[in-house]
């Protein structure tokens, strides 16, 4: 713990070092004492209650109230103070913008949706962002300067090299060359822009399937097939942000697909993406298909042939399995994963019935075997992700007192 002897590093730097463990403590464990804070840092008695002070005086913790039910007298409690920052989280599809904002505890305090259906915007893409941030924003009882960060996130990737967004033909006006730049005018905050998946990936390492481990793949099934890869504990981007497009991966099974991102398709997509499930079971037999978009139709159709898992129910089961398996062979062939995560609701909705199936397949086709999971994530993953990752460098600027 910083403060202890030997550790280099200036008194202010020091001080800082300790004030930030402290507040990552009141984080994980919410409201803690000043002796508990001290036993869980190895910080004296004195050294805490300087620290606290400081923080107190900063507007980063404050007195709670005090704990009770124990022997002795009552201890003044401490909590990280809510209203030291808040952050938005975006999530973009064709159809809706679900935005959100969160307190620095993480806590949604805002919420709100924005229907953006039809294949050509009826109004402009910066002019749909600011409404649906600023429903969010009207929702928690606050102004849009009171947001320290916005995290966007959206199918296909930005691509750093010019700025515009790929992978996603079917994002109808978020191609512009200069969006990014609009966005910023119109902004009083900073603003990032991520892959959706990826921002689902980030949500389940910190808060889901994936706490601990610092290599795994999350394997996505929704509106559209694709994934997310964590090495070494980072994302995996690409050079043109790309990485994790698999839905447009030749596979066995499938005619190949040419001029891929013009069709907004390929192989693996085709295969096993959501709207193959439907096409499978009529193929099986079955003609008691749920209605509703391919997505909604596709996780109806896995959770009802989990429940039964027997005759016709099991056969679309397992050949799905079978699909999921041929491309996933592919990236843990190239990845070599500790973990993969099975997430989006056309997959988790067939929880550890499918789960066991596409282990099982996935051990007769590739030669390594990560441990297969399904997402604890399952409301709002991407939007999740999206606060996750703008708490993550709003905390960084904000809980550092060295300045």
């Amino acid at each position: 713990m910083a403060g202890t002897a030997g550790t280099p590093g200036t008194p202010r730097v020091l001080r800082a070092m300790n004030d930030r463990a402290a507040l990552d403590l009141l984080l994980e464990h919410g409201p803690l004492s000043r002796t508990r804070i001290g036993k869980l840092t190895g910080l004296s008695k004195p050294t805490v209650s300087q620290l606290l002070a400081r923080l107190e005086a900063a507007g980063l913790v404050l007195a709670t109230g005090t704990s009770r039910g124990r022997p002795g007298p009552n201890a003044q409690l401490y909590a990280v103070n809510p209203a030291a920052a808040h952050v938005a989280g975006l999530d973009v599809n064709p159809v809706r913008i679900r935005a959100a904002v969160a307190d620095i505890t993480g806590r949604t305090v805002g919420e709100y949706e924005l229907p953006t259906p039809g294949r050509r915007p009826s109004q402009p893409v910066v002019r749909q962002v600011t409404d649906a941030l600023d429903g969010a924003v009207k929702a928690a009882g606050l102004a849009r300067g009171d947001v320290h960060r916005l995290v966007i996130g959206t199918p296909g990737a930005f691509d750093p090299n010019t700025g515009r967004l790929r992978y996603a033909s079917h994002l109808p006006g978020w191609h512009s060359p200069t969006l990014l730049d609009e966005l910023a005018a119109a902004l009083p905050m900073p603003v990032e822009y991520e892959n959706d998946v990826n921002l689902v990936a980030m949500a389940e390492q910190r808060l889901g399937a994936a706490r601990g481990h610092r290599d795994f793949v999350l394997l996505w099934n929704q509106e559209g097939l694709g994934a997310a890869l964590v090495i070494g504990g980072r994302l995996h981007r690409g050079w043109t942000g790309g990485a994790g497009e698999v839905g447009f991966l030749p596979v066995p099974g499938t005619p190949l697909v040419r001029q891929v991102t013009r069709a907004n398709s390929g192989g693996y997509q085709e295969l096993a993406g959501s709207q193959a499930l439907p096409k499978l079971a009529r193929e099986l037999g079955i003609v008691d298909l749920p209605t509703g978009s391919a997505a909604e139709a596709a996780a109806a159709l896995v959770a009802r042939a989990a429940d039964h898992a027997t005759g016709l129910d099991r056969t679309l089961l397992t050949r799905y399995a079978t699909r999921l398996a041929t491309g996933l062979a592919s990236l843990v062939s190239v990845l070599d994963p500790e973990l993969v995560v099975l997430s989006g609701a056309s997959l988790t909705a067939g929880g550890e019935v499918l789960r066991a199936l596409v282990q099982a397949e996935l051990e007769e086709l590739a030669a390594p075997r990560p441990r297969l999971v399904v997402a604890d994530l399952r409301e709002h993953p991407v939007l999740r992700g999206a606060l996750e990752s703008a708490l993550a460098t709003t905390r960084d600027e904000v809980f550092d007192t060295s300045r």
